[in-house]
């Protein structure tokens, strides 16, 4: 199976940006129309209706960028229902070319991380949930990221680490000082030393990180202490972070990035620059819209533009 990082810098290229839109239905934000007609409905009609939303958003999207990233959470929400529609949404981004992101933030030690990273690494039917990728948790040690480096290099799969998260709080723990310089520094140098040792033909590695938008000095400094690996980036739009903020996450071709943007694209229709042109009854031509204006910002302000 290709090497992660070979296959996702293929289908940056192939797009020409690097952009990933994050699946994160959420009910009282879905168009009207998608919505359940009852007023109090079930678990099971509210997955059918994130099945039907997400199949929507990936039929708008698949031609326009290289990757989603649907966000467990609010799958597994719905208990087995939603977790029925995520194995759904995962499958049919893979039918339509797109590399899966899956954000689950898993974390543990031993055989217990083992099946985890057996159950959701490996592209189509090398897993049970067919993802390309997957967010992991670093803060239970090295022995807990292991398991899934192997897995992810076995199966042609990639990991994307926690260093430094978009949210405000996350400063508590990874910029704790130790020993004169900030936790997520310890952490930005192991993810490195695992991309170094997962190259494969490539210049970056099976393992990435996970680096804020809202950061965009340290996004900078992150990106020089780990050149051997892609850098997943959220908190785009609606969280705050711009094009400008996010121009030191690329190499000098223009790759070694992928920036994710959720709300700001899936519920486009709700935006008041979006909602007279658009509203309801356009919500696909508003994500249409609203993916194009974001590949257009990245492609004018950071180094993305060199991949057209």
């Amino acid at each position: 199976m290709n090497h992660f990082a070979i296959r996702l810098a293929a289908a940056v290229r192939c797009c020409g940006n690097p952009v990933v839109v994050g699946l994160d239905p959420r009910l009282e934000s879905l168009p009207k129309s998608l919505q359940p007609a009852t007023q109090a409905p079930d678990r099971q009609a509210i997955a059918h209706a994130y099945e039907s939303f997400c199949r929507d958003v990936i039929d708008v999207v698949a031609p326009l960028v290289p990757a989603v990233k649907p966000q467990a959470a609010f799958f597994e929400q719905l208990g087995p229902a939603g977790m029925n529609v995520l194995a759904k949404v995962i499958d049919y981004a893979n039918q339509n070319g797109l590399i899966v992101v899956l954000d689950a933030k898993r974390s543990d030690i031993g055989s217990t991380a083992e099946a985890y990273a057996d159950a959701y690494l490996g592209p189509g039917p090398a897993s049970a949930w067919g993802a390309d990728a997957l967010t992991v948790n670093p803060y239970l040690g090295d022995d807990s990221l292991e398991p899934f480096v192997s897995t992810a290099i076995a199966r042609g799969a990639g990991l994307f680490v926690l260093v430094k998260t978009s949210n405000p709080g996350g400063k508590m723990l990874q910029d704790l000082d130790a020993e004169g310089q900030p936790l997520y520094h310890y952490v930005a140098r192991h993810v490195e030393k695992l991309a170094q040792n997962s190259l494969g033909e490539s210049q970056y590695g099976s393992v990435g990180a996970v680096v804020g938008a809202t950061y965009p000095e340290q996004l900078a400094e992150l990106r020089t202490m780990m050149p051997h690996a892609w850098l997943l980036v959220p908190g785009y739009g609606s969280q705050g972070g711009t094009a400008a903020d996010v121009a030191a996450a690329f190499d000098a071709e223009g790759l070694g990035a992928i920036i994710n943007s959720s709300r700001g694209i899936i519920f486009a229709h709700r935006r008041r620059e979006f909602a007279d042109t658009y509203g309801e009854g356009r919500w696909q031509a508003a994500v249409e819209a609203a993916t194009l204006e974001m590949i257009e910002q990245l492609q004018a302000s950071t180094p993305a533009g060199r991949l057209v």
